[in-house]
């Protein structure tokens, strides 16, 4: 596998209660999905994301939600190093795939 990046810490400095949890639960698999070769990752999510855009029944929304769970659990692991920009980003991402998977299962 490819060594880890350098950096001085791995977890938010003075992160405490749900954070700090969060944080700590995350760094193993963290450090597996560095492990991976760097075109698994996204292959697999394009792959789950089109599959929400091509399947119009539920199947489609059971597609995205892996997609969504990632996005959303890695979004929380950046919150507090992001900038606004990034974070309206992120939130517009998530927003879009929730839509997106809400539709799938019929909500609209």
């Amino acid at each position: 596998g490819r060594p880890l990046p350098p950096g001085e810490q791995f977890f938010t400095p003075g992160a405490e209660g749900l954070r700090r949890e969060v944080e700590r639960r995350s760094a193993a698999p963290l450090v597996f999905l560095f492990q991976l070769p760097r075109w698994i990752l996204p292959v697999v999510l394009v792959a789950l994301l089109l599959a929400g855009f091509a399947v119009p029944s539920f199947l489609g929304g059971i597609a995205v939600l892996p997609v969504i769970g990632f996005v959303g659990w890695l979004a929380y692991m950046s919150w507090p190093s992001l900038g606004a920009r990034g974070r309206i980003l992120r939130v517009a991402l998530l927003t879009f795939l929730l839509l997106l998977a809400a539709d799938r299962f019929g909500a609209f």
